[in-house]
């Protein structure tokens, strides 16, 4: 992997990507010429017992523009400058200009719960210079890349002093919100461990004091074995609908042996989770031949120095469909009590799944 560091003329930072050496002399640009100085803030929810974040100045980001004034496309015309540089490389990732959590935030206001800097990091990963691309139209290369690039922000993030867990992941399709359609991720890095690792983290904890091993790889063992729900399987990664998915069409990805985080991926193992990612990814672009939305999150161990045996990298995808015409809103029993409610079994899902035949690579099985 190359990486080539570049800093924007609003001081925000940038870094290239790439298989292949990165020419030198490409220059970072901006659409903003000055800092935007965020300072995010925390409010303590004492009902729920979790910080939410508050950041007013993200009401004037930039929203679903055409696509002429693409900011995640290269830049053309220095007169219009856009977030990326024209150039040779793959993969980009920058400071987001208006981010949740800022490293930099300070004097938290006082009002009648208790507040707190919001003193984490957000950053945007552009997958391709190619705004028409989506990420499982790119080649297993370049999924590859971007496992590799995951690993390399979590451990530059995660170094700093603040941040206690990093999160990568990619909302597509303005079913859930995207505001750019270009295709991109995010990462988040938290000064703490949120609500929802946090208590699967308890869970894996629990587990692994009782058995000895982890419960996702013994999850993905057991589904492995049964198999009326694996989308992909190989020797080192398995793609499946849970038995216990929440969404008609949840899929997990993960390495059947165990990796706390993307750093420690082998190269036979980002392999085999690339070709399962990808397969998953064309399944669901191919399932009802139109672009499908989805959220993928990707779960590791927390940057907080400890070990983590416990727990294993893995992906939840999240699609908002619950049939080809149909959106799986969330309503009374899942927002008010946080009980999901499934209209449909993982099993029938998984088998429409399974029946989607696809090619990996072109020329390829």
């Amino acid at each position: 992997m190359h990486s080539q560091d570049l800093k924007k003329p609003d001081g925000r930072n940038l870094t290239l990507y790439s298989n292949q050496p990165i020419p030198e002399g490409i220059t970072a640009p901006s659409p903003f010429a000055d800092p935007q100085h965020a300072n995010p803030h925390l409010r303590w929810h004492p009902l729920r017992g979790e910080w939410v974040t508050y950041a007013a100045f993200r009401q004037n980001r930039t929203y679903q523009p055409p696509p002429q004034y693409n900011p995640l496309a290269p830049m053309g015309d220095p007169q219009h400058p856009t977030e990326m540089p024209a150039g040779d490389y793959e993969i980009a990732v920058f400071d987001n200009r208006f981010p949740s959590l800022a490293l930099e935030s300070h004097d938290p206001p006082a009002v009648t719960v208790p507040t707190a800097p919001a003193n984490g990091h957000c950053e945007v990963v552009v997958f391709t210079q190619d705004p028409n691309a989506s990420l499982a139209s790119l080649p297993l290369s370049r999924i590859e890349l971007l496992l590799y690039v995951w690993g390399d922000r979590t451990q530059r993030i995660g170094s700093h002093q603040h941040i206690h867990y990093v999160l990568p992941f990619e909302n597509r399709g303005a079913e859930v919100g995207v505001t750019l359609h270009h295709p991109h991720g995010q990462i988040y890095a938290y000064p703490f461990v949120p609500a929802v690792p946090a208590r699967m983290l308890a869970q894996e904890r629990e587990y692994f004091l009782q058995h000895g091993s982890s419960l996702l790889c013994d999850m993905a063992r057991d589904e492995a074995a049964d198999g009326k729900r694996v989308l992909y399987q190989d020797e080192h990664a398995i793609a499946f609908v849970p038995a216990c998915a929440r969404y008609p069409y949840e899929v997990w990805v993960m390495p059947t042996a165990p990796c706390k985080d993307f750093a420690a991926l082998t190269p036979p193992q980002r392999a085999g989770l690339a070709r399962a990612l990808k397969t998953v990814l064309l399944k669901f672009e191919a399932l009802w031949n139109r672009p499908f939305p989805y959220l993928m999150a990707w779960y590791q161990a927390p940057t907080d120095g400890a070990e983590h045996p416990e727990t294993q990298l893995h992906a939840q995808f999240y699609p908002p469909y619950r049939t080809r015409d149909r959106l799986k809103y969330l309503a009374g029993t899942e927002l008010a009590a946080g009980m999901f409610a499934m209209d449909v079994l993982p099993e029938t899902t998984a088998y429409e799944l399974q029946q989607v035949e696809i090619k990996l690579e072109e020329g390829g099985a």
